[in-house]
């Protein structure tokens, strides 16, 4: 069966989010008992559609692309929600997986990653938007220069987490061909681009699926995998935070990527880069298939972007969104909420090949509090939408897609249903659903995205 199907018609859950979530702005004004009227209010973002993905077995799912590749799903149905990037029809979009249902459970005081269905594939799917409902209506594995599965295991075990079954009790193997996936877009030949969290890579994908090129950084030293691989970025995104690599990635109208850390550089240790605010974002020419510049981006504080929220490393930037020639939206979030920024890029190289990257260098980029004050030039940034302050949308946004002047599409991650603990799954080895689903939410703006 070639890897590149269409899916039969899939299982369709039998309740949904309940009716469409909308805001609709008071137009109307009240007459006073006095004659006088009340002031419409300010237009504010509302959601306008809200759609959940089909519950699709992911035995069902994977066995159709790769045939074989699962024999025991574990009761987990398919999520899609680490990226989405339109496509040319309206309502429709290409979608991304990450690596596979994965989770922690604590053993002997050490957490454990596991892995509860090892054969998982790493897919690019296309969805479509119709009424409250997402379908999968095309699908491809991501795979190896031979065909191979990629799998979503971890690459090395000198520097990435262990692979452990659902129970956490038997070791899997690593693979070097293994992709933590993440951000995504489709350039005008077709191919795609995708960033990962193991390398932390960029990986250019033919239209089919296949990889071409896998991107890594300097002296990564990456060996057995079955597709080429180019250490081509700052050899300082060695020092990646555990499961926080490259996490978004952008198109700009001119043909170049942009792409970011999901959270700081562990540098000079993990002290730091937890307490950081400060992250990267790198500019990559896929012609000279080399980073071109590279800049420096401070988050807002954490109880500014989430409210609940009091420990700095809850920040992540998850999405960007080119809506200019070098005009990108940045999103900051924790796990609950989000907000979208306004940033223009600048030209020349930034920081790429300065002090800043070097790993010797202190204090460290990740440690200074006035970027600007120490001599770093830091990405200014104009505040678009919290998303938090809009009823209706839900939490842990991956992916953003520009639709429109003034409409924003947003996909959502439920980590396949997945918690974690050792509660995660029954006696029988069988997941105990989280309840949450992934789904597509369109959201529209007073104003218009480009600024």
């Amino acid at each position: 069966m070639s890897p590149h199907v269409r899916l039969p018609q899939p299982l369709r859950r039998s309740i949904t989010l309940g009716v469409p979530v909308a805001c609709v702005v008071a137009m109307a004004v009240a007459a006073t008992a006095t004659g006088t009227t009340t002031p419409a209010k300010t237009a504010q973002p509302r959601v306008v559609s809200s759609a959940v993905l089909d519950e699709i077995p992911l035995a069902r799912f994977s066995n159709s692309l790769i045939p074989g590749s699962v024999d025991n799903d574990r009761g987990v149905h398919l999520g899609a929600g680490s990226d989405m990037y339109p496509t040319s029809r309206p309502n429709e979009f290409w979608a991304l997986t990450d690596r596979g249902p994965n989770g922690l459970i604590t053993v002997d005081g050490v957490k454990r990653r596991t892995f509860p269905v090892p054969g998982f594939n790493p897919a690019i799917v296309r969805v479509r938007v119709t009424g409250q409902r997402v379908r999968v209506i095309r699908a491809m594995p991501v795979t190896t220069r031979s065909g191979k599965p990629v799998t979503g295991l971890p690459n090395q075990r000198s520097r990435d987490e262990a692979p452990f079954s659902y129970d956490a009790k038997v070791p899997l193997a690593f693979d070097p061909n293994g992709l933590d996936t993440e951000g995504m877009v489709r350039a005008e030949d077709g191919t795609f681009w995708l960033v990962d969290e193991y390398g932390p890579s960029l990986v250019h994908v033919s239209a089919r699926g296949r990889v071409l090129t896998r991107y890594v950084p300097e002296g990564l030293n990456l060996r057995g995998t079955d597709y080429p691989v180019v250490e081509a970025l700052p050899s300082i995104l060695l020092q990646r935070k555990q499961n926080r690599g490259l996490e978004a990635l952008t198109l700009l109208p001119g043909g170049d990527l942009v792409m970011a850390l999901q959270s700081p550089l562990l540098v000079p240790d993990a002290a730091a880069g937890e307490a950081s605010r400060n992250v990267r974002l790198l500019r990559f020419s896929p012609e000279d298939q080399e980073v071109t510049a590279e800049y420096s981006y401070r988050f807002d504080p954490v109880d500014v972007v989430d409210p609940a929220q009091t420990d700095p490393s809850e920040l992540k930037l998850s999405a960007l969104v080119a809506v200019g020639e070098n005009t990108v939206l940045v999103q900051e979030r924790t796990d609950r909420t989000s907000r979208l920024h306004r940033v223009r890029l600048p030209r020349g190289s930034g920081i790429l090949g300065s002090r800043w990257d070097d790993p010797r260098t202190s204090p460290s980029l990740e440690q200074i509090e006035d970027l600007p004050g120490a001599g770093v030039p830091v990405l200014a940034k104009e505040l678009v939408v919290d998303l938090g302050k809009v009823p209706g949308v839900p939490g842990k946004i991956e992916g953003v897609a520009a639709v429109g002047r003034d409409t924003l599409a947003l996909i959502n991650d439920n980590d396949f249903g997945m918690t974690d603990g050792p509660g995660a799954f029954d006696d029988r080895g069988r997941l105990v659903d989280s309840g949450l689903n992934t789904g597509i939410t369109h959201v529209k703006l007073p104003r218009p995205l480009r600024g």
